[in-house]
Protein backbone atom coordinates (compact mmCIF):
# COMPACT_ATOMS: atom_id res chain seq x y z
CA UNK A 1 0.00 0.00 0.00
CA UNK A 2 2.42 2.19 0.81
CA UNK A 3 4.48 2.19 -2.79
CA UNK A 4 1.03 2.35 -4.32
CA UNK A 5 0.43 6.12 -2.11
CA UNK A 6 4.31 6.91 -3.50
CA UNK A 7 3.16 5.90 -7.43
CA UNK A 8 -0.04 8.25 -6.85
CA UNK A 9 1.90 10.99 -5.25
CA UNK A 10 5.14 11.11 -8.06
CA UNK A 11 2.14 10.97 -10.13
CA UNK A 12 0.53 14.31 -8.84
CA UNK A 13 3.63 16.33 -8.92
CA UNK A 14 4.38 14.81 -12.71
CA UNK A 15 0.67 16.26 -13.70
CA UNK A 16 1.35 19.59 -11.58
CA UNK A 17 4.97 20.17 -13.64
CA UNK A 18 3.43 19.73 -16.84
CA UNK A 19 0.76 22.06 -15.90
CA UNK A 20 3.21 24.61 -14.96
CA UNK A 21 5.40 23.79 -18.47
CA UNK A 22 2.17 24.09 -20.53
CA UNK A 23 1.42 27.69 -18.52
CA UNK A 24 4.91 28.78 -19.18
CA UNK A 25 5.12 27.89 -22.77
CA UNK A 26 1.77 29.47 -23.47
CA UNK A 27 2.88 32.81 -21.76
CA UNK A 28 5.92 32.59 -24.47
CA UNK A 29 3.35 32.23 -27.06
CA UNK A 30 1.79 35.18 -25.79
CA UNK A 31 4.69 37.00 -25.52
CA UNK A 32 5.83 35.99 -29.45
CA UNK A 33 2.60 37.27 -30.32
CA UNK A 34 2.64 40.59 -28.72
CA UNK A 35 5.95 41.10 -29.91
CA UNK A 36 4.56 40.50 -33.40
CA UNK A 37 2.58 43.07 -32.89
CA UNK A 38 4.53 45.70 -31.30
CA UNK A 39 6.69 45.36 -34.24
CA UNK A 40 5.76 48.20 -36.30
CA UNK A 41 6.06 50.43 -33.30
CA UNK A 42 10.33 49.72 -33.73
CA UNK A 43 11.37 50.16 -37.36
CA UNK A 44 15.10 50.77 -37.23
CA UNK A 45 15.32 46.87 -35.70
CA UNK A 46 17.34 45.30 -38.24
CA UNK A 47 18.48 47.70 -40.11
CA UNK A 48 20.87 49.13 -37.11
CA UNK A 49 24.75 50.10 -38.58
CA UNK A 50 26.85 47.10 -38.15
CA UNK A 51 23.55 44.82 -39.79
CA UNK A 52 24.95 42.91 -42.75
CA UNK A 53 22.73 43.03 -45.78
CA UNK A 54 24.51 41.97 -49.30
CA UNK A 55 22.95 42.60 -52.74
CA UNK A 56 23.69 40.85 -55.72
CA UNK A 57 22.16 40.13 -59.13
CA UNK A 58 20.90 36.73 -57.96
CA UNK A 59 19.73 37.83 -54.78
CA UNK A 60 20.15 39.55 -51.53
CA UNK A 61 21.42 38.44 -48.05
CA UNK A 62 20.56 39.67 -44.47
CA UNK A 63 21.88 39.78 -41.29
CA UNK A 64 20.86 41.49 -38.46
CA UNK A 65 23.73 40.90 -36.42
CA UNK A 66 23.38 44.12 -34.48
CA UNK A 67 19.71 43.51 -33.62
CA UNK A 68 20.27 39.81 -32.48
CA UNK A 69 23.15 41.57 -30.00
CA UNK A 70 21.16 44.02 -28.57
CA UNK A 71 18.00 41.72 -28.48
CA UNK A 72 20.06 38.93 -26.82
CA UNK A 73 21.12 41.98 -23.96
CA UNK A 74 17.78 43.24 -23.49
CA UNK A 75 16.52 39.72 -22.92
CA UNK A 76 18.90 38.54 -20.81
CA UNK A 77 18.72 41.67 -18.73
CA UNK A 78 15.13 40.77 -17.99
CA UNK A 79 15.22 37.64 -17.66
CA UNK A 80 17.80 37.84 -14.90
CA UNK A 81 15.81 40.03 -13.17
CA UNK A 82 13.00 38.17 -13.63
CA UNK A 83 14.73 35.19 -11.94
CA UNK A 84 16.00 37.07 -9.03
CA UNK A 85 12.32 37.99 -8.15
CA UNK A 86 11.37 34.65 -8.52
CA UNK A 87 13.66 33.46 -6.20
CA UNK A 88 12.67 35.73 -3.15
Amino acid sequence: MWQGWNAHAAKEVRVKQFGVMLMVMGGVIAALGAAFLLSDKFPFLGRLPGDIHVEGKGGSFHFPIVTCLIVSVVLTVVLNVVMRLLKR
